[in-house]
């Protein structure tokens, strides 16, 4: 008797094969734990921000947080584990159109880490995290409250760069929300779990070849490059001119 190898029967076979099969490691630590954090300090950023009371303190320093945690994920896209570094997942726009057009985006043949339209919201995300907190260095509430490096710039200046930190929490606000989206999207559509991998670092053996895997995260040298950072900012930040509020 012959057995019929549906699609369905493949991808349910493919799942039980998933789950028996020991993972494999992809996603370093360090990648993980900038991620979630960067997830947290956003939330607090914002949270902060609306709540009655004087929380502009914390709200600066999940600023901080934000800063130091993109800076350091850019860095470790230089130097970090295989599928960190921006180039093994960055691609140009051909690769992009043939893997939106080919069937690589299904489950069975995506790559091992960030597929071409994830890398594209990595560089959204982190780019707008970026200009987000480093205009909320210089930024103003109009009222009394100043960012750290206010004193460097004219009170009009910094009026423009609290607008643009302002507006560009909305388009935050949108990139997250189509990260998400997307990654339920995998879950419940394309039968690819993005989240799970994102919180154990492994993704199964049958998703990763021979070879494709890492064998550690190299997490001492992303806490010397956060720490590296963190003593520059402060440098940067107990240096700064007292601000002279709104001499207009």
């Amino acid at each position: 008797m012959s057995v019929q190898h549906t699609p369905e029967r493949e991808a349910s076979a493919d799942r039980a094969a998933s789950a028996r099969t020991p993972g494999r490691l992809v996603w370093d630590l360090p990648v993980r734990v900038i991620h979630w954090s960067l997830l947290l300090c956003v939330a607090g950023a914002w949270l902060t921000r609306e709540i009655e009371g004087d929380w502009f303190a914390w709200h600066t320093r999940f600023g901080y947080a934000v800063l130091l945690l993109v800076a350091t994920r850019v860095l470790w896209g230089i130097v970090g584990t295989r599928h960190a570094r921006f180039s093994s997942f960055v691609r140009g726009p051909a690769a992009i159109v043939h893997y939106l057009r080919s069937d690589a985006a299904a489950a069975s043949s995506a790559p091992v880490g960030h597929n071409p339209l994830g890398a594209l919201m990595v560089l959204a995300l982190l780019g707008l995290l970026l200009i987000q907190a480093v205009t909320g260095l210089f930024a103003n509430d109009q009222i009394m409250e100043t960012g750290p490096l206010f004193g460097y710039v004219s009170s009009t200046l910094s009026d423009q760069l609290t607008t643009v930190h302002k507006q560009v929490f909305d388009i935050i606000l949108a990139a997250i929300f189509i990260h998400v989206a997307a990654a339920l999207f995998y879950l419940w559509v394309k039968r690819d779990n993005l989240i799970l991998p994102m919180l154990t670092g492994r993704k199964a053996a049958n998703r990763v070849p021979a070879g494709e895997e890492i064998r550690s995260s190299r997490t001492a040298v992303a806490l010397a490059i956060l720490i590296a950072l963190g003593a520059v900012l402060y440098w940067v930040i107990s240096t700064a001119p007292e601000a002279m509020l709104f001499s207009y």
